[in-house]
């Protein structure tokens, strides 16, 4: 086998491309964010979602700044993160273009009013409990009020590498 040479570099705006490629090395689950807007129900595909406290029960999400969606989302008092099941691909890939056209999705409203999606692994119903900026991007921080677990179990969506996939668990060790 090759060795294959190591690249080496410092996150300056000329290896934009190569931090970007470096950074998709590390897989990720995917989501679709929901919140009512002004404009009605709004959704953003995101895969920067993690768990931050237990107690009290706080996750977080970074839209980037540059979205037509971002202003919409930092400024909502509530929102809802889908954890996606494997073959929700079509969901993720429509509403990481377009975030208003809710038509050719099952969905309901959920507890505090977002849009709640059918057959998600997962789906938290948040309060907005705060906004940071960090850098082109912004955290936000839910406060998890309500959470459903329609289809646990399932396998979920993963993105790694610019790819859309899912989790194959190795056989247990004896």
């Amino acid at each position: 086998m090759m060795d294959k040479p190591v690249k080496s570099f410092e996150p300056t705006a000329e290896h934009s491309h190569d931090l970007r490629r470096a950074l998709g090395c590390f897989g990720t689950g995917v989501t679709v964010i929901t919140a009512l807007s002004p404009i009605g129900p709004l959704g953003m595909t995101a895969n920067s979602f993690s768990s931050v406290s237990l107690d009290p029960p706080l996750v977080l999400w970074s839209p980037a700044k540059g979205s037509q969606r971002h202003d919409a989302f930092v400024n909502a008092p509530q929102f809802c993160i889908h954890i996606l099941a494997d073959h929700q691909l079509k969901l993720a890939q429509h509403f990481a273009t377009n975030g208003v056209d809710f038509g050719e999705f099952e969905w309901a409203a959920g507890p505090d009013g977002a849009p709640s999606f059918v057959g998600c692994v997962a789906q938290f119903h948040c309060d907005t409990h705060a906004v940071h900026p960090a850098g082109d991007h912004s955290i936000i921080i839910g406060r998890i009020r309500h959470v459903v677990q329609e289809n646990e179990g399932a396998p979920g969506l993963l993105f790694k590498q610019g790819r859309f996939g899912s989790f194959s668990p190795h056989p247990k060790a004896d």
